[in-house]
């Protein structure tokens, strides 16, 4: 079963209840976060200190979930977060699995 990869470029106002719409999704059992500077986004989404730096500071968030999943995913985050600058792209997981 081919998995993917979703990340997402989450801005701060929206970061928590990202968190909670992917922790409530059935389809999604592995999933990280973490803090980054996001570089190269529309001046009109950014706060001044940030247009001053040239970058954002926003949440990365990794989703690995089946391609079979991909259709539900999508629906959720884009019915939950349509016009908030969520960003994101997919990628092909090739390998994953757990040492042991």
């Amino acid at each position: 079963m081919t998995e993917l990869c979703l990340t997402l470029l989450c801005p701060s106002a929206v970061e928590e209840k990202l968190l909670d719409v992917l922790l409530m999704l059935p389809s999604v059992s592995v999933f990280t976060s973490m803090p980054t500077a996001a570089h190269g986004l529309h001046a009109a989404r950014l706060s001044q200190t940030e247009q001053v730096l040239g970058r954002a500071i926003s949440t990365q968030v990794q989703v690995v979930f089946t391609e079979a999943d991909k259709e539900t995913v999508f629906a959720t985050i884009q019915d939950q977060f349509t016009g908030t600058g969520l960003r994101y792209w997919l990628t092909p997981v090739i390998e994953a699995g757990e040492f042991e």
